[in-house]
């Protein structure tokens, strides 16, 4: 006697051949693994700023851009106008921080003074990271003379003196513009940082996602750029702040020592000023002292948004981080060396 299968019984879809196999997913399962896009590389490479001292930096690094953006707003007076009558005034309401020999208002040169720091050290800053980038990866993601060609040029800009090379270019120009001067900072910071991404692409380069992709016939410049680049963030970030932090003492310094000139309104031409007037010597504080805080400040800010990256790339310091806001969040003191023993309340009935 035949018998005649009933699709629903067998809970098979119309139109199926009987030899097909029908999978139904699971409800317990799991969603198959997915990729991880080039977004949230990116997303999860700049977690690095989400700790308490990267975002504490990057809000006073922000409140100086900010300034320097907005200078002509903020600045009370124009920082080359001329008081007769106020001459080597301390603060007061109409001069809140005092004025020069000459009658200048000093708030308004530390506020145009913000703009030639800032530009110079974030331009300075891009020029270095960029070429740090190009070099530093390619020497070591490549192999053979091309990878010992790469390496002897990062050698050869360690050992070039900075200050020297700086005042040579300075020299050449009657007035030269803050982009020469950034530039110049930049093309002799680069190095440092190429050297660092280098050893780390070396690393890179033998991991299985490289050579996954190397199999699969990705180019060359999808490789560096989606596989290789969102795990280099964290030591591009580093560059970048350590770049800023030299090219702002750079410009600051050669400003105060006139190896640029002082028509170029910045932190470290104000301090020349003051040394040349005999500011320090006749303690009119309230004109040195506002342009070498803001030089700390921004200091700080940068050394806390370094501090923020090491924590986050260093595995150890990371842990140690986390151990001890958890701990503070218990109402624990961090520094106390006091172990707690837990002692097992049955064995103590028991004695």
């Amino acid at each position: 006697m035949d018998t005649i299968a009933d699709d629903t019984m067998t809970r098979r879809p119309a139109n199926t051949p009987t030899t097909a196999t029908v999978r139904t997913p699971r409800s317990g399962g799991t969603a198959p693994h997915k990729r991880p896009t080039f977004r949230s590389k990116l997303g999860s490479a700049f977690a690095m700023f989400g700790n308490g001292k990267s975002i504490t930096g990057l809000s006073i690094l922000g409140f100086f851009v900010l300034v320097a953006i907005f200078a002509d707003v903020l600045a009370p007076y124009s920082p080359t106008k001329v008081d007769n009558t106020a001459r080597f005034q301390p603060p007061s309401a109409e001069h809140w921080l005092g004025t020069t020999h000459i009658g200048e208002d000093v708030l308004s040169q530390v506020i145009h003074g913000t703009r030639g720091v800032i530009v110079v050290g974030f331009l300075a800053a891009i020029i270095a990271t960029i070429i740090a980038i190009v070099v530093g990866v390619m020497s070591g993601y490549l192999r053979g003379w091309r990878s010992e060609g790469l390496s002897a040029l990062t050698n050869v800009f360690l050992v070039i003196p900075g200050i020297p090379l700086i005042i040579i270019v300075a020299t050449m120009f009657e007035d030269p513009p803050l982009w020469v001067i950034a530039l110049v900072l930049g093309l002799i910071g680069w190095a440092w940082g190429a050297r660092v991404l280098r050893a780390q692409t070396m690393s890179l380069r033998s991991r299985d996602f490289v050579q996954a992709a190397k199999a699969n016939g990705e180019p060359l410049r999808r490789i560096i750029t989606v596989e290789m680049l969102p795990n280099l963030m964290a030591l591009i970030a580093a560059s970048f702040v350590g770049t800023v932090t030299a090219a702002i003492i750079g410009l600051t310094t050669l400003s105060f020592i006139g190896v640029i000139p002082v028509t170029t309104y910045n932190w470290g031409t104000i301090l020349n000023w003051a040394s040349a007037q005999g500011a320090f010597r006749q303690g009119q504080w309230w004109w040195f002292l506002p342009p070498g805080l803001c030089i700390a400040a921004i200091g700080v800010a940068l050394s806390l948004i370094n501090f923020g990256i090491d924590e986050y790339v260093n595995p150890r310091l990371r842990s140690a981080g986390e151990r001890a806001r958890a701990m503070k969040k218990k109402g624990m003191n961090v520094n106390d060396t006091v172990t707690v023993v837990r002692t097992n309340t049955k064995t103590q009935e028991n004695a």
